[in-house]
């Protein structure tokens, strides 16, 4: 069991509309970089930049044009779906470096990312730009037919997709891309199509009262290792949400077996993971997804001995 401690809540100087808390609620990725956390909530068409040290507000930095509406239903419907958040390497046009915003692609209209510039301090330099990946999901769709990505990781020479699974389709999954696939789309324009090599793992992670583990995010150690984030969540698909009954953190070897499985305690609907080494502990910290857009998504750390 791994015990975890809250730090903070991921509370914004100014909300997305005047109409929204001023919070992130739905926090889904989260990458660390320098003196900054970024974090990509999926009901929110925003990035949130928050201080690594300290519990001062955020801010948010819009990633897709126009507003997505205020009630529950609608905004589902409406969103993008942004899951996923990872730091891209130096390639041409992004000399420190850049993020990669990914969304589910659960619904065709979940189908676009954005790529935001780093510089060399790991801070923010430019604007989004967004990238259609339809072309590439469809590939996917092929082989995840119930399609719903919710991790990115890079990792020596691919890009690693986490398919979650749901109790109507339990398939959770790691997909490698090649990463050069990935890196030469961007640098040469706008869209990323489908992948002619695509690896896809099957990964049984078990079950808490009779429903699936299934991934929720992911991140690299240097040693090639995968530690990533799972829940149980009482939903037959990948589009209703529900009751969160239980949460792990586990490590995939870097050939994609599992090599540890934790359960969480208390018992988080952690969706978003960073990890890092110290010595010969893992350290970890998680943001936390309720689903519910009157509950403040915390920021939470752990660590695995």
């Amino acid at each position: 069991m791994i015990s975890v401690q809250r730090l903070r809540e991921l509370s914004v100087a100014s909300p997305s509309s005047p109409q929204r808390p001023r919070q992130l609620s739905a926090a889904s990725g989260l990458v660390r970089a320098g003196d900054f956390l970024y974090v990509v909530a999926d009901d929110e068409h925003h990035l949130g930049v928050f201080p690594t040290n300290g519990d001062g507000d955020g801010y948010l930095l819009r990633l897709f044009p126009g507003d997505l509406p205020h009630k529950r239903k609608p905004r589902k419907a409406a969103k993008a779906d942004l899951e996923a958040l990872t730091r891209l390497p130096p390639f041409p046009g992004y000399p420190s470096g850049a993020l990669l915003a990914l969304p589910s692609g659960s619904r065709p209209n979940r189908r676009t990312g954005s790529v935001l510039a780093l510089d060399g301090t790991g801070a923010l330099l430019g604007t989004p730009r967004l990238i259609d990946l339809s072309g590439l999901y469809a590939g996917l769709e092929l082989q995840c037919p119930a399609l719903n990505i919710e991790g990115a990781i890079i990792s020596d020479d691919g890009l690693l997709l986490l398919q979650r699974g749901n109790k109507g389709q339990p398939l959770n999954a790691c997909v490698r891309i090649a990463l050069a696939h990935l890196l030469d789309a961007l640098s040469a324009g706008d869209a990323i199509g489908a992948a002619e090599s695509v690896a896809v793992q099957a990964v049984d992670l078990g079950k808490v009262g009779g429903i699936p583990l299934c991934f929720t995010d992911g991140a690299a150690l240097a040693d090639g290792r995968i530690v990533f984030t799972a829940v149980a969540e009482d939903t037959e698909d990948s589009y209703q949400d529900g009751t969160c009954a239980g949460s792990a953190v586990g490590i995939l070897s870097s050939d994609g077996r599992l090599l540890r499985l934790e359960p969480l305690q208390p018992a988080h609907k952690v969706e978003g993971i960073h990890a890092s080494m110290d010595g010969d502990s893992i350290q970890l910290l998680l943001v936390t997804d309720a689903d519910d857009e009157t509950v403040p998504s915390c920021l939470l750390s752990a660590v695995i001995c």
